[in-house]
């Protein structure tokens, strides 16, 4: 059952897709200002974002820069503007997809359908039929299920991506071109991106840069994943 997190400042259009979303097997939750929104997505783990642009305390297309520093979640963005270079520089800041103002809720719950495939297409091609070791790790891509030493690790969908990538290839430096073609899906980038979920990886397996344990970055060249000495 897909989480649904709304962000919608009119009460009326919050009210009817939570209704519609809801009957549709969607769970969801609505908040109506663009710093709730950024609470929710650092607290709780959703499956997709539907953004609205007209917010009162922040510009939906500052919202959504601002949710892409901290998470990776799918974002639909709900506009009343069709300006296409708006669209396009929209869907270049982060977006995954966008309707335009008025819109059915079916065709809503059509495109976070195509989102969630996508997104869900976009893991690593590891085999889904084994668990992932390396050390006290077990990453099993079939269930999206990670533990460090029996201790389940409460990861974001690209936290997973990555940890499953290099997982399935304990002791090889994996180039940080190739982190990009196959986890972000993307033929070019920047560093930082992949800089950053190390970073929250890092810090969820309880270890630094400074201090590594599983992961182990060869500046210049690329990540690997292995085993503590």
């Amino acid at each position: 059952m897909p989480h649904v997190l709304v962000v919608e400042d009119d009460q009326f259009v919050r009210s009817a897709l939570i209704r519609h979303l809801t009957e549709a097997s969607h769970t969801v939750r609505s908040v109506g200002t663009a710093l709730e929104a950024l609470r929710e997505v650092a607290h709780f783990r959703y499956d997709v974002v539907v953004l609205d642009l007209g917010l009162p305390d922040l510009d939906g297309a500052e919202a959504l820069k601002m949710l892409r520093s901290i998470t990776d979640v799918p974002v639909i963005v709900a506009t009343a503007r069709d300006d296409e270079s708006e669209i396009v520089r929209l869907l270049n800041d982060g977006a995954d997809d966008y309707l335009t103002k008025p819109f059915s809720v079916a065709h809503l719950s059509a495109r976070i359908a195509a989102v969630l495939r996508r997104a869900r297409a976009a893991g690593p091609e590891v085999p889904p039929d084994r668990v992932l070791r390396v050390g006290g790790l077990a990453v099993d891509p079939l269930r999206r299920q990670a533990e460090l030493d029996s201790v389940p690790l409460d990861l974001t969908r690209r936290e997973f991506d990555l940890l499953a990538y290099l997982a399935g290839r304990p002791g090889v430096v994996v180039p940080r071109k190739e982190l990009l073609a196959e986890v972000w899906q993307q033929s070019y980038g920047d560093d930082q991106t992949i800089d950053v979920h190390l970073s929250w990886l890092r810090r969820k397996l309880g270890e630094t840069a400074a201090a590594p344990r599983y992961l182990h970055t060869l500046r210049g060249v690329g990540v690997k994943l292995e085993p503590p000495a």
